[in-house]
């Protein structure tokens, strides 16, 4: 079995902190939306340049679902911490929302946590 595939933008200085961010964390493989094969395109949805996504053998998890299931992936203290919060009333429109709102200030986050590369 591969290595899921984590799906970024490569023009975001924080998009990029975070995936280095969770490749210290988990095992993944990054690749920016202009790394992308036509097979691995036609996996994700249509605007799929608008959050992260995580590509795996059977399934593809975009925006807040692909960051709880990256989470799930680092370790024992973000898998116990997204295991309890995933029995919240209303988890997934949290989850959501709190990455739209994120997503949406990236260029706000960028000035705290950023760079150039992923390794």
């Amino acid at each position: 079995m591969a290595d899921p595939r984590l799906v970024y933008d490569h023009d975001c200085g924080f998009c990029k902190w975070c995936v280095r961010w969770m490749l210290r964390f988990g095992s993944f493989t990054p690749v920016s939306y202009e790394e992308l094969t036509p097979d691995q395109k036609a996996r994700l949805p249509d605007e799929y340049d608008n959050c992260m996504h995580l590509l795996t053998d059977d399934a593809v998890y975009s925006c807040g679902e692909a960051l709880e299931q990256v989470a799930l992936r680092c370790g024992f203290v973000l898998r116990t911490v997204f295991g309890l919060l995933s029995h919240l009333p209303r988890w997934e429109r949290i989850r959501e929302r709190g990455y739209r709102f994120v997503a949406d200030r990236r260029a706000i986050w960028g000035r705290y946590r950023a760079c150039d590369v992923v390794e």
